[in-house]
């Protein structure tokens, strides 16, 4: 086992336990040190206080285990960005009523608002004159993140 999946098996449960999600976990060695990040999410939006107490707790962990050895080792625990592809259903689901800009197989892009998030596909909906409503099967889509609205229309900003 490489040691990002050993950090990640020994500390999903107890970011589980928060309620929140290990999204990812990379290791990089510039010189004689580690940087570890964790990147954790939730199923509705997270905020410092939850980012604090997975760190915490992510912390305590890897000082305690034995596959680290030696080698010091700086710990970032952090949320994604807001540029993060989607690239799981809960990701579309967390962003309903955004507008998503996805790019597809064939080459098409589509940019949409997000109004419904299936097993296999999420539909949005697409202005223009008319505004219409397609659905856009996840194995066609090839990468998609959410655009950033500064003066979203009918939300206080």
């Amino acid at each position: 086992m490489d040691l990002v999946q050993e950090i990640t098996t020994a500390i999903t449960s107890a970011v589980e336990s928060h309620g929140l999600i290990l999204e990812e976990v990379s290791v990089v060695s510039p010189g004689n040190r580690r940087l570890i990040t964790c990147v954790v999410d939730g199923l509705e939006s997270i905020n410092l206080d939850d980012v604090t107490v997975a760190s915490k707790e992510i912390s305590a962990i890897l000082d305690a285990a034995d596959f680290l050895g030696e080698t010091p080792f700086t710990l970032e625990v952090t949320s994604p960005g807001v540029d993060r592809p989607l690239t799981q259903p809960r990701h579309w689901q967390k962003n309903l009523t955004r507008l998503v800009r996805s790019v597809m197989v064939n080459g098409e892009v589509v940019t949409g608002r997000v109004d419904a998030v299936h097993d296999e596909s999420v539909c949005v909906i697409v202005s223009g004159k008319v505004a219409k409503k397609i659905e856009l099967p996840f194995v066609e889509i090839k990468r998609a993140q959410v655009e950033i609205e500064f003066n979203r229309k009918g939300e206080d900003v």
